[in-house]
Protein backbone atom coordinates (compact mmCIF):
# COMPACT_ATOMS: atom_id res chain seq x y z
CA UNK A 1 0.00 0.00 0.00
CA UNK A 2 1.28 3.62 -0.74
CA UNK A 3 1.86 6.02 2.03
CA UNK A 4 -1.06 8.08 0.63
CA UNK A 5 -4.23 6.72 0.61
CA UNK A 6 -6.55 6.30 -1.96
CA UNK A 7 -10.30 7.19 -1.12
CA UNK A 8 -13.65 6.36 -3.27
CA UNK A 9 -16.49 8.31 -2.82
CA UNK A 10 -20.04 7.69 -4.90
CA UNK A 11 -22.40 10.15 -5.38
CA UNK A 12 -18.94 12.39 -4.32
CA UNK A 13 -20.21 15.67 -6.72
CA UNK A 14 -22.42 17.52 -4.87
CA UNK A 15 -23.52 17.94 -1.04
CA UNK A 16 -23.03 15.65 1.86
CA UNK A 17 -20.78 13.90 -0.78
CA UNK A 18 -18.53 16.80 -2.19
CA UNK A 19 -18.14 17.81 1.73
CA UNK A 20 -16.99 14.11 2.11
CA UNK A 21 -14.43 14.51 -0.16
CA UNK A 22 -13.17 17.38 0.69
CA UNK A 23 -12.63 16.12 4.19
CA UNK A 24 -10.86 13.31 3.22
CA UNK A 25 -8.83 15.22 1.20
CA UNK A 26 -7.90 17.74 3.81
CA UNK A 27 -6.99 13.93 6.04
CA UNK A 28 -4.01 13.31 3.37
CA UNK A 29 -6.29 11.19 1.07
CA UNK A 30 -6.49 11.00 -2.81
CA UNK A 31 -9.57 10.90 -3.42
CA UNK A 32 -11.91 10.14 -6.29
CA UNK A 33 -15.28 11.19 -6.91
CA UNK A 34 -17.91 9.52 -8.72
CA UNK A 35 -21.18 10.52 -9.66
CA UNK A 36 -23.63 10.67 -13.16
CA UNK A 37 -24.13 14.34 -12.96
CA UNK A 38 -21.68 15.45 -15.63
CA UNK A 39 -21.80 19.38 -14.41
CA UNK A 40 -21.32 18.87 -10.89
CA UNK A 41 -18.32 16.80 -11.66
CA UNK A 42 -16.84 19.44 -13.92
CA UNK A 43 -17.59 21.97 -11.08
CA UNK A 44 -15.61 19.90 -8.81
CA UNK A 45 -12.87 18.93 -10.97
CA UNK A 46 -12.59 22.82 -11.92
CA UNK A 47 -12.23 23.95 -7.75
CA UNK A 48 -9.75 20.72 -7.34
CA UNK A 49 -7.31 22.26 -10.26
CA UNK A 50 -7.54 25.64 -9.03
CA UNK A 51 -7.30 25.00 -5.39
CA UNK A 52 -4.43 22.30 -5.96
CA UNK A 53 -6.63 19.38 -3.74
CA UNK A 54 -6.17 15.99 -4.62
CA UNK A 55 -9.19 14.94 -6.42
CA UNK A 56 -9.96 13.07 -9.21
CA UNK A 57 -13.52 12.67 -10.89
CA UNK A 58 -14.98 9.76 -12.30
CA UNK A 59 -18.69 9.35 -14.62
CA UNK A 60 -20.25 6.23 -13.43
CA UNK A 61 -23.95 4.76 -12.86
CA UNK A 62 -23.14 2.70 -9.80
CA UNK A 63 -26.55 0.18 -10.50
CA UNK A 64 -24.12 -1.04 -13.61
CA UNK A 65 -22.46 -3.25 -11.25
CA UNK A 66 -20.20 -4.80 -14.08
CA UNK A 67 -19.11 -0.58 -15.06
CA UNK A 68 -18.11 -0.45 -11.35
CA UNK A 69 -16.12 -3.30 -11.05
CA UNK A 70 -13.96 -2.44 -13.97
CA UNK A 71 -13.47 1.32 -12.53
CA UNK A 72 -12.60 -0.10 -9.48
CA UNK A 73 -10.56 -2.31 -10.61
CA UNK A 74 -8.69 0.42 -13.00
CA UNK A 75 -8.56 2.73 -10.33
CA UNK A 76 -7.23 0.21 -7.32
CA UNK A 77 -4.13 -0.77 -10.04
CA UNK A 78 -3.61 3.04 -10.80
CA UNK A 79 -3.29 4.07 -7.18
CA UNK A 80 -1.65 0.84 -5.42
CA UNK A 81 -5.03 -0.30 -4.46
CA UNK A 82 -8.41 1.24 -2.43
CA UNK A 83 -8.18 1.73 0.96
CA UNK A 84 -11.46 4.11 1.81
CA UNK A 85 -14.47 3.69 -0.05
CA UNK A 86 -17.35 5.56 0.97
CA UNK A 87 -21.18 4.62 -0.23
CA UNK A 88 -22.49 7.75 0.10
CA UNK A 89 -25.14 7.74 -3.10
CA UNK A 90 -28.54 7.37 -2.45
CA UNK A 91 -31.71 8.59 -4.39
CA UNK A 92 -35.25 8.95 -3.02
CA UNK A 93 -39.44 8.47 -4.11
CA UNK A 94 -41.13 8.99 -1.25
CA UNK A 95 -44.70 8.36 -1.15
CA UNK A 96 -47.34 6.30 0.95
CA UNK A 97 -46.96 2.20 1.28
CA UNK A 98 -50.66 1.98 -0.33
CA UNK A 99 -49.56 3.98 -3.56
CA UNK A 100 -46.34 3.45 -3.66
CA UNK A 101 -45.15 1.70 -7.13
CA UNK A 102 -42.90 -1.42 -7.92
CA UNK A 103 -40.75 0.64 -9.85
CA UNK A 104 -40.40 3.66 -7.13
CA UNK A 105 -39.79 0.68 -4.40
CA UNK A 106 -37.05 -1.19 -6.63
CA UNK A 107 -35.25 1.70 -7.72
CA UNK A 108 -34.55 3.29 -4.44
CA UNK A 109 -33.22 -0.55 -3.49
CA UNK A 110 -31.23 -1.00 -6.13
CA UNK A 111 -29.57 2.83 -6.06
CA UNK A 112 -28.88 3.01 -1.88
CA UNK A 113 -28.19 -1.18 -1.20
CA UNK A 114 -27.53 -2.83 -4.08
CA UNK A 115 -25.06 -0.58 -5.33
CA UNK A 116 -23.44 -0.38 -1.89
CA UNK A 117 -23.47 -4.41 -2.03
CA UNK A 118 -21.47 -4.13 -5.71
CA UNK A 119 -19.36 -1.12 -4.37
CA UNK A 120 -17.89 -2.95 -1.10
CA UNK A 121 -17.64 -6.58 -2.91
CA UNK A 122 -15.65 -4.77 -5.58
CA UNK A 123 -13.25 -2.84 -3.28
CA UNK A 124 -12.66 -5.26 -0.99
CA UNK A 125 -10.71 -7.38 -3.52
CA UNK A 126 -8.10 -4.45 -3.32
CA UNK A 127 -8.02 -4.30 0.43
CA UNK A 128 -8.35 -7.70 1.19
CA UNK A 129 -4.52 -7.94 -0.81
CA UNK A 130 -3.44 -4.75 1.22
CA UNK A 131 -4.95 -6.32 4.41
CA UNK A 132 -5.83 -2.89 4.84
CA UNK A 133 -9.41 -0.95 4.37
CA UNK A 134 -12.15 1.71 5.54
CA UNK A 135 -15.76 1.09 4.36
CA UNK A 136 -18.80 4.04 5.75
CA UNK A 137 -21.65 3.58 4.37
CA UNK A 138 -24.34 6.81 4.49
CA UNK A 139 -27.11 5.57 5.64
CA UNK A 140 -30.18 7.36 7.57
CA UNK A 141 -31.97 7.84 10.88
CA UNK A 142 -35.08 6.54 8.49
CA UNK A 143 -33.39 3.09 8.55
CA UNK A 144 -32.62 3.33 12.34
CA UNK A 145 -36.49 4.85 13.35
CA UNK A 146 -38.39 4.45 9.95
CA UNK A 147 -40.10 7.52 8.60
CA UNK A 148 -43.56 7.59 7.23
CA UNK A 149 -43.80 8.37 3.46
CA UNK A 150 -40.32 6.29 2.83
CA UNK A 151 -40.95 2.83 3.63
CA UNK A 152 -38.49 2.11 0.35
CA UNK A 153 -36.13 4.83 1.49
CA UNK A 154 -35.84 3.17 5.02
CA UNK A 155 -35.93 -0.54 3.86
CA UNK A 156 -32.95 0.19 2.05
CA UNK A 157 -31.29 2.29 4.91
CA UNK A 158 -31.98 -0.30 7.09
CA UNK A 159 -30.72 -3.23 4.94
CA UNK A 160 -27.76 -1.59 4.15
CA UNK A 161 -27.00 -1.42 8.32
CA UNK A 162 -27.51 -5.10 8.31
CA UNK A 163 -25.65 -5.83 5.32
CA UNK A 164 -22.78 -3.34 6.83
CA UNK A 165 -22.96 -5.32 10.17
CA UNK A 166 -22.44 -8.52 8.20
CA UNK A 167 -19.46 -7.88 5.94
CA UNK A 168 -17.79 -6.53 9.32
CA UNK A 169 -17.43 -9.39 10.51
CA UNK A 170 -16.51 -11.08 7.16
CA UNK A 171 -13.82 -8.49 7.04
CA UNK A 172 -12.06 -7.50 10.70
CA UNK A 173 -9.31 -10.63 10.64
CA UNK A 174 -7.81 -8.78 7.40
CA UNK A 175 -8.02 -5.01 9.24
CA UNK A 176 -10.70 -3.78 7.00
CA UNK A 177 -13.44 -1.86 9.24
CA UNK A 178 -17.55 -1.40 7.98
CA UNK A 179 -19.10 1.20 9.66
CA UNK A 180 -22.07 3.41 8.70
CA UNK A 181 -23.43 6.81 9.65
CA UNK A 182 -26.98 7.53 9.68
CA UNK A 183 -27.49 11.53 8.95
CA UNK A 184 -30.65 12.83 10.49
CA UNK A 185 -32.12 16.16 9.09
CA UNK A 186 -29.12 17.79 6.97
CA UNK A 187 -29.07 20.78 4.49
CA UNK A 188 -28.88 20.11 1.49
CA UNK A 189 -30.85 20.23 -1.95
CA UNK A 190 -33.22 17.78 -0.85
CA UNK A 191 -34.16 19.64 2.15
CA UNK A 192 -33.85 23.10 0.73
CA UNK A 193 -37.37 22.63 -1.24
CA UNK A 194 -38.97 21.41 1.66
CA UNK A 195 -41.88 23.97 2.73
CA UNK A 196 -40.55 26.05 5.65
CA UNK A 197 -44.08 24.33 7.87
CA UNK A 198 -41.93 21.02 7.44
CA UNK A 199 -38.73 22.19 8.30
CA UNK A 200 -39.68 23.69 11.47
CA UNK A 201 -41.86 20.29 11.93
CA UNK A 202 -38.89 18.67 11.95
CA UNK A 203 -36.47 21.09 13.91
CA UNK A 204 -38.75 20.43 16.46
CA UNK A 205 -38.74 16.89 16.91
CA UNK A 206 -34.85 17.68 16.96
CA UNK A 207 -33.21 17.89 20.64
CA UNK A 208 -30.47 20.58 19.06
CA UNK A 209 -33.35 22.23 17.79
CA UNK A 210 -31.69 22.69 14.03
CA UNK A 211 -30.98 21.11 11.22
CA UNK A 212 -27.06 19.69 10.55
CA UNK A 213 -25.13 20.58 7.72
CA UNK A 214 -23.12 18.33 4.83
CA UNK A 215 -19.82 19.26 6.79
CA UNK A 216 -21.18 17.69 10.28
CA UNK A 217 -21.31 14.31 7.95
CA UNK A 218 -18.20 14.42 6.53
CA UNK A 219 -16.09 15.53 9.38
CA UNK A 220 -17.65 11.95 11.04
CA UNK A 221 -17.01 9.53 7.86
CA UNK A 222 -13.32 11.51 8.06
CA UNK A 223 -13.61 10.26 11.54
CA UNK A 224 -13.95 6.61 10.65
CA UNK A 225 -11.83 6.85 7.74
CA UNK A 226 -8.87 7.77 9.62
CA UNK A 227 -6.28 5.30 10.16
CA UNK A 228 -6.71 5.69 14.17
CA UNK A 229 -10.03 4.10 14.05
CA UNK A 230 -9.23 1.19 13.27
CA UNK A 231 -10.94 -0.71 16.24
CA UNK A 232 -14.27 0.33 15.54
CA UNK A 233 -16.38 -2.06 13.22
CA UNK A 234 -19.54 -3.04 12.18
CA UNK A 235 -20.68 0.21 14.54
CA UNK A 236 -23.86 2.89 13.45
CA UNK A 237 -23.04 6.75 14.24
CA UNK A 238 -26.19 8.73 14.38
CA UNK A 239 -25.22 12.77 13.59
CA UNK A 240 -28.85 13.75 14.13
CA UNK A 241 -28.62 16.32 17.03
CA UNK A 242 -30.02 13.65 19.29
CA UNK A 243 -32.96 12.61 17.05
CA UNK A 244 -32.46 9.36 18.06
CA UNK A 245 -31.33 9.08 21.19
CA UNK A 246 -33.13 6.83 23.66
Amino acid sequence: MSNKRFAIVTGGARGIGRSIVYALEAQGCKVCAIDVNDAMLEELSDIAAAEGKDITTEKLDITDSDAMTQCFNRLADENDGISVLINNAGITRDGMSMTMSDDDFDLVIRVNLKAAFAAIRAAARSMMRNRYGRIVNIASTSGVIGNAGQANYAASKAGLIGMSKSIARELAKRNITVNCIAPGFIQSDMTDVLPEKVKEYFKGMIPMAKGGTPDDVANAVAFLAKEESGYITGQVLCVDGGLTMC
